[in-house]
This record gives C-alpha cells, structure tokens and sequence, in this order.
C-alpha cells in the first residue's frame, strides 16, 4: 500500500502543469500563483530577521521606486513586487517566490551608476518573472519524492539514497546556470525598456570578478551555480545591443553622478552597531558584551546571532537570544524545541553574570529502526542586564570531547564591555569625492589621504585602474 501511495503521489504531481509567463511553454510545477504569492509573505519577515533593513529611508523608497518601474515593464506585471535593501555587506541581491526582491547595501556601494543598479534589478525580477524559484522548489520536491520512492520500493537502494541527492545537487546546478543566464537576458531587456545602457551591466560583472579574486578553493565555471563573471560580461554585452536595436534605443542613460550621490554616506562593510571582529575578538557596542570564540574560525553575523564554524564544518558555534523568562526556562526550551537530551546540568557563574550549563546529545534514527548519537554539545544560557542570551557548541559525537574544552573557554569570556573605544566605534561609509585635477587614480587616492594598503580596494570599488586617467570634475567613491 506504502509503495502504491507513493507512486499515486508522483502520478499526481506530475499531472498539475502551468504556463511560463516568459517561454509561454506549459511546464510541471507544484504551486499556484496564489501558494507562490503566500510563500512570499511568510519567508520576508524571516529574511527582514535574519539581515536587517538597512535603516536610510530615502534609499529604501529610491531602490523600489526604480523597482516598480522595471516591475511593470516585465512579464508578469500582474502580480505586487517587495523590493528591500538588507544591511548586508556582502555583494549580492536576491528573490524569492512572491515577488520579493532584495538588495544588499553591500551591491549598492559597488555599483557605479543607475544603469547597473536597474539591470541587477531587473535580473531579479527575470528570476520571478520566469518562475525560477517555483522550479527550485518543484526540483528539490520531485527529487525527494524519487529518491524516497526508491528507498521504500527497493530497500536495498537505502545505501544510495546520499550519492543520489549528491547527483541530483549537481543538476540542480546545472539548472540554477541556465536561470542565471535566461536572467541576465531579462535583466537586460526590462532594464533597456526603460532607456537604461545594459551594457553597464555587463560591466558590473567585471568588478565581481575583481572583488571575488581567485581563490584556489573555487568552483570551476561548470560546477557553479553563477555563471563565470567574465562570461556573463561578454554576453550581456551582445544583448545590449541587441535590446537597443530592437527597442531603437540611440542614447541610452547611465545616470552615474545622481547615482552616486544617492548613494553617499552609505555603510561600508561590517556595521560595528550590530557587533564586529576585532583581533580576534566579538563586541556589541550597542548590548555592550563582548567574548572570544574559536580561533581561527570562519565567522557570519546577523541580527539574530553571531555564528562560527571551521572550515571543514566539522562544528558549529553560535551565540543568540535566549527563549523564556528565567536561565531555567530557557534551558528547558532549548532542550525540547530541538529534541535534545540534557545529560549534564549545572547552574554556574561567568565573569559575575549567572549562568546554566548543559551537556547535551541528540539520538537519530537508524534505517534498521535502532537510534543511535548523531551529536553532542555545549551550552550556557547567560543572564546579562535583564536579558538572556545563549552559547551553543555542537560538533559529532567522536569529536566533542576535543572540542568541548574550546566551547567551554569561549562560554567563559562572555563579559560586559566596558572599553569606550570599542563602544563608540563607527562604521566606514563611501563618501562622494569630486576629482579636482585631471590625474591617475593613484595620484587622486594620494590626494584624499588613502592608505596605500586600500589602493586596489578603491580601485574595484570604482571600477578603474590605478592607472586609469581621471578627468577633472568627476565623482569617485571614498571609503572613510
């Protein structure tokens, strides 16, 4: 019956089928506009909690005014569009289904004109407009559902059931390039509608090439889920003047310098106001705590927790919010939200602050049926200045007893801060510089007082050369 259920299933599911709004080709999907539309509305809070909304009204209403212009010029016109810039500083944008689009102000300080900004714009509306999203979900379900199939059809096959998701990942890169592609298509199309030059676009594409470096650890072009930078240069290139002839488009617009003054006094980098690294070190000016994690570990902040792994991913080390009113409460929450089991306990004290440990694991279920430890770990909840916060360490059973010791030190120098200087420290902003004499970009960096070190960083950040000739009257970006 088990197996007959599943097959029905698959049966089912393959039968409900919509028409793309971009290729108008009917295409398998498991979700209505309508669900699409609500998966939206649930996931944009949870993505507003996990970066935060960079908090500058004026360039909120200007990255969305320009939203909902390329918005009606797209294929689906029909449905609302969300655009956010998130205080995030790393160079990116993305959608989700819905038409929920967001921007990190990370992008925004990158970027070098308003032609840029509408075509990463317009790539993302190219994502929803063509349904991508929905078609990732439809993937990673109809992936599941075989490799469940198989398991419980053939229980022999439950061995492969882990190189079957490695394989079936590897094509849903496949499939995530050709959307990457078909994007910039569209990116590139809503974008010259509106009388934008696209192949400033492309030209963007250059500077991500230039930011991301070549690391020896990066993935070769075919196993990428983007495109190589370069590639899409030399392609969104062709389509703009593809889109200029057929939209006869004979001036195109870059609007730089209003660009560039929208975007003057915007954060660079790491935001110190929703904590920062320093030496080794993790402070919150703002809570005024500060503590020492695991040296050497690769570290990622938001606004709901601070977290740190190895690069291996052997381990994981984070520090939040805790839930419940008292250090008590708050263990017990954490133990049967998660389905953990506690098997030490102990109320303790840190640099002052009261504070309860515990030692916990959790049991996984085996395909024999049998439970067996899939992991061990450490916590504190802390009580500070009226509220609770929690240190979570968990790495495999066979590796905590060598971690544990390196949880524990890190639980044990959370303290308030106290340093003003770590207090009162302030975010690196771009700031808009007008060139005075004709020079080398090299000479105008002298010229403002950088420091050599950041030579190549402003360089990037302003899509030159060091030795590029800059026009008197030009506005370049500063990082102060």
């Amino acid at each position: 019956m088990l197996k007959y259920s599943l097959l029905a299933l698959i049966t089912i599911v393959f039968t409900t089928c919509s028409r793309n709004p971009v290729s108008g080709k009917k295409e398998l999907t498991l979700m209505s506009e309508s669900q699409e539309l609500a998966m939206g509305q649930e996931a944009d809070p949870q993505i507003q909690a996990e970066f935060g909304v960079y908090p500058d009204s004026s360039i909120q209403h200007y990255v969305n005014n320009l939203g909902q212009k390329l918005a009606k010029v797209s294929h689906r016109a029909n449905i609302p569009y969300t655009f956010r810039v998130i205080d995030s500083d790393v160079i990116n944008a993305f959608a989700v289904p819905g038409g929920f689009i967001y921007i990190t102000r990370g992008i925004l300080a990158y970027l070098n004109d308003e032609a840029q900004l509408a075509g990463v714009i317009g790539h993302e509306i190219g994502h929803i407009a063509a349904r991508h999203s929905v078609k990732q979900q439809r993937n990673a379900m109809l992936g599941q559902l075989g490799i469940i199939a198989g398991v419980v059809i053939n229980p022999n096959l439950a061995r492969f059931a882990e190189s079957a998701s490695q394989g079936l990942g590897l094509l849903m890169l496949k499939f995530g390039r050709d959307d990457e592609n078909q994007s910039d298509v569209l990116g590139a199309d809503y974008s010259t509608k509106l009388g934008y030059n696209a192949h400033s676009m492309g030209n963007f594409f250059t500077t991500l090439k230039r930011s991301s470096g070549e690391t020896a650890g990066q993935l070769p072009e075919f196993l990428s889920t983007h495109p190589d930078p370069g590639n899409r240069n030399t392609h969104v290139q062709q389509l703009a003047d593809e889109y200029q002839k057929k939209y006869n488009i004979t001036n195109p617009v870059l609007n730089r310098n209003s660009y560039l003054q929208k975007i003057d006094g915007i954060v660079y980098g790491e935001d110190p106001r929703g904590g920062y690294m320093d030496d080794g070190v993790f402070y919150h000016p703002e809570i005024k705590f500060q503590f020492t994690p695991p040296t050497g570990w690769q570290y990622h902040n938001s606004p709901t927790r601070v977290q740190y792994a190895p690069k291996d991913g052997s381990a994981l080390f984070y520090l939040g919010s805790a839930q419940g009113n008292t250090l008590q409460e708050a263990a017990n929450a954490f133990i049967q939200n998660n389905k953990l089991t506690a098997e030490q306990t102990a109320q303790v004290t840190i640099n002052g602050l009261p504070a309860y440990a515990i030692v916990f694991s959790q049991m996984q279920q085996q395909q024999d049926g049998t439970s067996a430890l899939a992991l061990r770990g450490l916590s504190y909840v802390v009580q500070y200045n009226k509220s609770l916060f929690q240190m979570v360490g968990v790495t495999s059973p066979n590796a905590f007893n060598q971690l544990a010791p390196t949880f524990e030190k890190s639980m044990k120098s959370f303290k308030q801060l106290s340093d003003a200087s770590k207090i009162n420290k302030k975010p690196e902003r771009v700031r808009i510089k007008t060139v005075k004499t004709t020079t080398s970009f090299e000479q105008v960096l002298k010229s403002f007082n950088v420091a050599a070190a950041r030579y190549n960083e402003h360089a990037i950040l302003n899509a030159v050369e060091l030795n590029t000739s800059i026009p008197s009257g030009t506005l370049i970006k500063i990082i102060q």
